[in-house]
């Protein structure tokens, strides 16, 4: 965890007063992910939860659908000196076929935008294994204006560092059973999803993911992806995010604050 932050000098200048002082910064290291020894993605992640993050990062990508696709899943010391423990080893289960290593899908992601080298929109519409449209389930409005508070309260790193984007899992009680952060939404994203892979939840009908920020297509993907049938962001959704959510059937609540919040699609589970 002492990699999660790290403490800089800084200049603070505040009503023409300038002092030095010492901030607290969160990280951001590249993780690489392999596959069976063969290098697939590298992306730009904080420390920590490694091996969830590349469990989540291959469900949502459909390289794997199941816990038993993935017959190991080790973080290595990679091939720097000193060892930085920036790789995860993952081995497919035997009968899973390997992944697409097509250079138009460049699996290379950032931490502010996610995977941005697929060739085109058609290429990352990804079809998921899960029917999010015929989930029965709902959520009372107020159960979902509670959630962002209680993720706030969970997120101790984001206290020292206000740095890091969140998410969580909740249940339609509104009790939270995973909360993850990361300097990439995506991420934390992946990181819930990858913890709810390795503890045999998937896919995670009846639940709700929630985000820190804006709900984009590509969280909307990967909430499909994983069978969540409920997306909940504290900001505004985009465009795609919306056309995509109309057409799998996935609820998607945007402006969730305090007792307000905007339902973009499947309104019914809002019970």
């Amino acid at each position: 965890m002492g990699r999660v932050t790290a403490r800089r000098g800084v200049l603070r200048i505040s009503d023409g007063v300038r002092v030095r002082r010492p901030d607290t910064l969160a990280a951001e290291e590249p993780l690489e992910i392999r596959v069976d020894k063969r290098a697939l993605a590298v992306t730009m992640r904080t420390p920590g939860d490694d091996v969830d993050l590349a469990l989540g990062f291959l469900l949502t990508e459909g390289v794997i659908r199941a816990p038993e696709d993935v017959r190991t899943a080790i973080l290595c010391a990679g091939d720097q000196a000193p060892n930085t423990y920036n790789v995860v080893d993952v081995v497919l289960a035997p009968g899973v076929p390997a992944p697409d290593t097509d250079p138009t899908r460049a699996f290379y992601t950032t931490s502010s935008c996610g995977v941005c080298g697929k060739a085109s929109i058609d290429a990352v519409r990804t079809r998921s294994a899960y029917p999010v449209g015929a989930d029965p389930v709902t959520v009372s409005p107020s159960v979902l204006s509670g959630l962002p508070d209680s993720l706030r309260t969970a997120q101790r790193t984001f206290a020292t560092t206000g740095g890091l984007h969140a998410a969580a899992l909740s249940t339609v009680d509104g009790e939270l059973i995973a909360v993850r952060d990361d300097v990439g939404r995506h991420n934390a994203v992946d990181k819930v999803i990858g913890w709810a892979l390795r503890d045999r939840r998937i896919p995670l009908s009846g639940h709700v993911l929630l985000v820190s920020g804006r709900a984009s297509f590509e969280l909307t993907q990967k909430a499909s992806m994983a069978g969540i049938p409920i997306l909940a962001a504290v900001s505004a959704p985009s465009t795609l995010a919306v056309e995509l959510a109309d057409e799998v059937g996935l609820t998607v609540v945007g402006f969730l604050r305090g007792t307000t919040m905007n339902v973009y699609s499947r309104p019914d589970r809002i019970a």
